[in-house]
């Protein structure tokens, strides 16, 4: 029996924690993920289409992990995604896939690795949030983006009930640097009946 990664996601507490423990569960990441009904990447996909109609604009999908997000962005109609991500062995599962132009190793120790204006579209399907990214990588994202940009995200359960990140958005959104176009709460991992809130906001 393989070993189960899942449910010690959302204990990790470092940069060097998360990315070894990614790299260890790369090879099985995708069938576990599938048995617990993954439903988030296509919920992003489809949000992002509802403000994007030119679906040749390349999209940078931040943290994509095995490539599952890419793959549902590619399903979704979008024609050029690249993908960036810390973990070598996650990278080399969504490189397997064929759904990104490029993809990126992401050194943790840069704070900016998202050339600033060089996507106007940006998405983080499950990036942003407890044993993943910190809440600090909001502010790269949307400092990267350029007026008008995009960045469609979600936050899990887990996200939602930790102020460090909701507190991210409701900053951006309050003093008007960015505006919230789409919310919606729904399925995330049903098979752990976890639910995740996808949102789409616009750089002021």
């Amino acid at each position: 029996m393989s070993e189960k990664f899942l449910d010690k996601a959302y204990d990790l507490e470092t940069p060097e924690a998360t990315q070894d423990f990614y790299n260890q569960w790369a090879a099985s990441y995708d069938a576990e993920i599938a048995e617990n009904g993954y439903a988030t990447p296509g919920r992003i996909a489809e949000a992002l289409a509802q403000f994007q109609s030119d679906l040749s604009e390349p999209v940078l999908d931040f943290g994509c992990g095995t490539g599952l997000s890419g793959l549902a962005l590619r399903r979704q109609g979008f024609e050029t995604v690249d993908g960036m991500e810390p973990s070598a062995e996650m990278l080399a599962q969504a490189q397997a896939k064929g759904a990104y132009r490029k993809i990126t190793q992401i050194d943790t120790a840069n704070r900016k690795p998202i050339p600033r204006g060089a996507y106007r579209l940006v998405t983080g399907c499950g990036v942003l949030g407890t044993g993943a990214a910190p809440p600090e990588v909001f502010d790269m994202i949307l400092h990267a983006l350029p007026r008008g940009g995009l960045f469609t995200f979600s936050y899990n359960d887990h996200a939602l009930a930790d102020r460090a990140y909701t507190g991210k958005l409701i900053e951006w959104v309050d003093v008007g640097a960015a505006r919230l176009l789409f919310q919606e709460h729904g399925e995330h991992l049903p098979g752990l009946d976890l639910k995740s809130t996808v949102y789409v906001i616009e750089k002021a």
